[in-house]
């Protein structure tokens, strides 16, 4: 899984030396960022591991239920395919590992598994829309 807090230093260095770009390697996984027309965007080289187990992020939210929020900026989808079922409805147990939707980032598809349990009581996010990272992606009343 990438380093976000290396990547972040990347585009960084790039932003405030005005470069064109710059690449490392780091255990293993090589990183680059590059200066595009739109701003900086980091590029995948190679990683040991090409889809991960993304845990997700749980943030209270004021009803007292818990927001699961995106670990990354991607593309969220509800499901492993168009033909498959959604991971998750409202209404559905919840529990920590179990995969609640997928995110894609640079064409890595990266599964977020929820981390506690609960029972999904609001999705957030339709299918096949862009997300950011901490974006709010469902809603889960804690068991």
């Amino acid at each position: 899984m990438a380093d976000w807090e290396i990547i972040k230093k990347l585009i960084q260095i790039v932003k405030e030396e005005e470069i064109s770009g710059l690449a490392i390697e780091e255990n293993g996984v090589k990183y680059e960022v590059r200066r595009e027309a739109g701003g900086v965007m980091p590029t995948p080289i190679s990683s040991p591991n090409p889809h991960p187990y993304t845990p997700a992020i749980a943030e209270t939210v004021d009803d007292g239920l818990l927001a699961i929020t995106s670990p990354m900026v991607g593309t969220f989808y509800r499901a492993a395919s168009p033909e498959s079922p959604p991971f998750v409805e409202p209404g559905t147990e919840v529990e920590p590992g179990k995969v609640v939707c997928i995110i894609e980032a640079m064409k890595l598809f990266n599964e977020i598994e929820a981390e506690i349990r609960g029972k999904v009581v609001k999705l957030l996010v339709e299918n096949g829309q862009p997300v950011e990272y901490g974006q709010k992606l469902m809603l889960i009343k804690k068991a």
